[in-house]
Formats: C-alpha cells, sequence, structure tokens
C-alpha cells in the first residue's frame, strides 16, 4: 500500500468504478520512491483545488497496475511513476517521472478546464 493521503486503486473493479463515476480522473501509479513521491504530493495540494478532478494513486507492483502498465500510451514509458489523465474514461494524456506543481496544473488545465468552459 502506497503511504500517501490519496484514495488508492487497489481492484480492476475499482479502477473501473472511479473511471465509470467521474468524468475527470488522475491516476498516478508508482512506488514510494523519489520520483513518486513529489508527485503524490503535488497531487495532494492540488485535490482540494480541483474539485471536479478525482485524484487517485495505485501501486506499480500490484496487480491491478497493469490497467494502467499496458496501456499503448504508456507503452515507451521507461521511468515512474507512470500518471495517466482520463476524460469521460478515456486516456487524454499520460506522463512519466517526476511532474512538477505547474506540470500538473498545466495538464489539469489545459484537459480539464479548458474544455469544460469551452462547453458553456
Amino acid at each position: 500500500m502506497l503511504n500517501t493521503n490519496l484514495k488508492h486503486i487497489t481492484s480492476e473493479e475499482e479502477f473501473k468504478k472511479v473511471l465509470n463515476e467521474n468524468e475527470n480522473v488522475m491516476v498516478c501509479c508508482g512506488r514510494m520512491g523519489p520520483m513518486c513521491v513529489p508527485v503524490y504530493g503535488v497531487m495532494e495540494e492540488l485535490e482540494g483545488e480541483y474539485k471536479n478532478v478525482a485524484f487517485r494513486d495505485m501501486e506499480f507492483d500490484a496487480p491491478v497496475a497493469h490497467a494502467i502498465r499496458s496501456l499503448p500510451e504508456c507503452r515507451n514509458f521507461a521511468g515512474l511513476p507512470f500518471t495517466v489523465y482520463f476524460k469521460n474514461g478515456n486516456v487524454v494524456k499520460a506522463t512519466s517521472s517526476i511532474q512538477s506543481m505547474e506540470q500538473v496544473t498545466e495538464i489539469l488545465e489545459g484537459e480539464f478546464l479548458q474544455k469544460v468552459a469551452a462547453q458553456k
């Protein structure tokens, strides 16, 4: 189990449920290592600001992680964590390795907020 304050995805059923019940989802699949921990911290900080996004983590070595590791968008990733952004159950962005607050915020606003504003 990851030692974060985020909600954890621990089964494939839970993964599917999160995607089905939330329009915007950010999943960080990693370990408690130096490249992953900063991303979890960024997610924990942003969780209160982006109420329209479900922030989740997933243990990279757990069986459920195949749901992220097997995505075509993650095929060539070499560094942890694998961070995947879903809109309406579909992958809209995927990154690997450490991400800064600015990088994550740019993706959240580009993929989730602008599309909401465009619909109005």
